[in-house]
């Protein structure tokens, strides 16, 4: 029918209902004055009639149209439209008797009766909620003849959990009918709130629930999020029951500054992602501080293209600073974050400088031209088994381009000089986790040195672990694994891995930065570590696919460097707290900043000769506790076994102190 496709295709234009609003409040004063007269035999001249008739709906049109409660008829709950209605005869009911009692005053009567204004009201509202219910009733006719909706449940039985389920069955065309409420709480069996039943969740009998009424998934919202993330997803995931989520009940609402709106509430709802089950409590970061240090500043980034530098650039973006230098070698990837921030932040003042931080002249161009005051180095090789491969490479980038950028932050008066390194840093097993602690050293050692003679920049280094989602991470492997049917590869069984966002892990390299003073190493509480062969399994499972039987996990064997746990902290380091309680601070051994410098020489003198043994066997010297695991380089920790105590002697410093 074409009147049903209308339907479908539109929703009913706002000012139709704006339109509607004000004839129900000109037919409650129509009803007031007929009634009136009809009381008393006596009518009020025609003029005072449109002169009352003009105020009323003035007052009742411009807080209508300024409280927008004409925009959610359709889309919202009942319970939504309630209130907004009543606030807005509540409030035109106050305005109209406010203005009734300055007229009262200034010519000694009153416009109209105070009853007059409250019956007008009780009749408005209620006239006003009846409509509304009638054109979802005529809508929910007219569409739901020929929809396709899937069964769903909808997780808890809170008034977010209520409005979620409205929202969903009066969708207009929508993808999913609400069935019932899925509560974990005890209760009366066959309990029903608000005309949707409540099951009641039973860990030993939850596939019942589901394959007994056909029901396709669970959705939840933002508000239970933590109860997925503690584990009572997996009783879903175990029985192939898919799990779709929505970030906030408010994102279904309709935009007010639009007339009209096609957007449907099932839009907003997404698949569940892995990445929505690994979280932790949230953190909570010091905006303020990070605002107040990084507003109209010029900041400069490092690797901006890469998974970490780009959101760095785009919440350095959201705290205005005045200048943001994009520094990265990369060409098309700097061209598409160039117009993403064109389209996203089109105010922001950014710079594109195609640049290795290698090239010691080019980065000193950028620090000559732009004089930053805030330096984010994520610049940085970081594959592990691809720099077991090209070690020199890692040394260049990681360790020399550190110092570059280091060295120039120092020259050019930078207030803050914020690296980014690893937890791979701590006890390296590989060639890249050992060039990040040359580099966290370096930095440190710098540092005090610059103090010492009286220098204001600060160096500051923020370690963590693996970021989900990152680019050449596990999880978008596994996912394109599980695309192409398989086998998930993982390395080792019992391998395990810390996980964090990547907007956390940018939320702390910016608050990190900002709260440092110079020479520390930031730490953060990654929560439990999670085993990767528990995160394929899951995946798979959340792709309503049976491990083991539709897709298989293949153990591949440890990569070179590759250890099976990472960890945060030397053995022989200790940690301080700050105010931030997810945040901490590393006590670790410092080094003489001349000693540093020589060693650091020796290492990249060897690696621009290509001398990989002899590069390899000072970089263990210097730091005695990396040690290779599944490497080509183990044959060098047995060389230096059998030189112990020249080895000994060589990787000791003479000022060896903690800080």
């Amino acid at each position: 029918m074409p009147f049903v496709k209308a339907f479908r295709l539109k929703t009913t234009p706002r000012w139709i209902i704006l339109l509607i609003d004000m004839l129900i409040v000109t037919a409650s004063y129509l009803m007031i004055v007929f009634g009136d007269t009809y009381a008393w035999h006596k009518m009020l001249p025609s003029t005072q009639i449109l002169l009352n008739w003009f105020v009323i709906i003035t007052v009742y049109f411009l807080v209508t149209y300024l409280s927008k409660s004409y925009t959610c008829v359709i889309r919202l709950s009942v319970i939504e439209d309630l209130y907004r209605t009543f606030l807005v005869v509540v409030t035109s009911t106050v305005m109209l008797v406010f203005i009734n009692m300055v007229v009262h005053l200034v010519r000694e009567a009153p416009l109209f009766s105070y009853w007059n204004v409250l019956i007008i009201g009780a009749l408005t509202f209620s006239m006003m909620m009846i409509e509304r219910l009638l054109i979802k009733y005529f809508y929910m006719r007219l569409t739901s003849a020929n929809d396709v909706r899937r069964r769903v449940l909808v997780l808890g039985t809170s008034l977010d959990s209520l409005i979620l389920a409205n929202a969903l069955k009066s969708e207009i065309g929508g993808k999913y009918e609400p069935v019932g409420l899925l509560s974990i709480k005890n209760g009366k069996e066959n309990e029903q709130i608000n005309g949707f039943k409540v099951y009641r969740f039973d860990p030993d009998n939850v596939a019942s629930i589901f394959v007994g009424n056909s029901i396709y998934a669970l959705i939840f919202s933002a508000s239970n999020n933590e109860l997925m993330r503690s584990g009572f997803a997996d009783h879903f995931i175990r029985n192939n029951i898919a799990l779709l989520s929505i970030n906030k009940v408010e994102e279904f609402e309709l935009d007010n500054d639009k007339e009209e709106n096609n957007a449907n509430i099932s839009t907003f709802i997404k698949e569940v992602q892995i990445e929505d089950l690994l979280g932790r409590d949230p953190i909570v970061l010091n905006n303020s501080l990070v605002n107040n240090n990084i507003k109209g500043q010029c900041v400069l980034i490092t690797g901006a293209c890469g998974s970490i530098g780009s959101e760095i650039v785009r919440q350095v973006a959201a705290y205005n600073a005045s200048k943001i230098v994009l520094i990265d070698q990369a060409e098309t990837p700097m061209h598409d974050l160039a117009l993403e921030m064109q389209k996203t932040f089109p105010e922001a003042d950014v710079e594109l400088f195609m640049g290795d931080v290698q090239n010691l002249q080019r980065m000193e161009m950028a620090f000559r031209k732009f004089k930053p005051k805030f330096v984010f180095h994520a610049a940085a090789y970081k594959h592990v088994p691809m720099m077991e491969i090209n070690p020199t490479e890692a040394v260049l980038t990681n360790v020399m381009g550190t110092k570059n950028m280091a060295d120039l932050s120092l020259k050019y008066g930078v207030y803050k000089f914020v690296m980014i390194s690893t937890d791979k840093a701590v006890n390296p097993t590989n060639i890249m986790g050992c060039t990040k602690r040359l580099a966290e050293i370096y930095c440190q050692s710098l540092f005090f040195d610059a103090r010492k003679q009286g220098r204001s920049t600060q160096f500051i280094t923020t370690r963590f672990g693996n970021v989900l989602g990152s680019n050449g991470s596990v999880i978008p492997l596994f996912r394109k694994q599980i695309e192409q049917g398989g086998p998930l590869t993982v390395t080792h069984k019992d391998i395990i891995r810390y996980f964090m966002t990547i907007p956390e892990a940018c939320s702390l390299v910016l608050e990190a930065g900002c709260m440092g003073a110079g020479g520390e190493i930031y730490i953060f509480d990654m929560g439990k570590p999670v085993k990767i062969y528990d995160l394929a399994v899951r995946m798979i499972s959340l792709a309503g696919l049976r491990p083991g039987v539709d897709i298989q996990i293949k153990e591949v064997g440890l990569r070179p460097g590759e250890k099976l746990y990472e960890e945060l902290l030397n053995d022989k380091e200790k940690t301080t707290a700050t105010v931030n309680k997810k945040i901490m601070i590393a006590k670790v051994r410092t080094y003489d900043y001349r000693d540093v410098c020589e060693h650091i020489e020796q290492i990249v003198d060897l690696a621009m000769q290509g001398d990989i043994h002899g590069m390899v066997y000072a970089m263990k010297l210097f730091v005695p506790e990396y040690k290779s695991n599944h490497s080509v380089f183990e044959k060098i920790d047995r060389e230096i076994e059998t030189n112990s105590p020249k080895a000994v002697e060589l990787a000791t410093p003479e000022t060896e102190k903690y800080y």
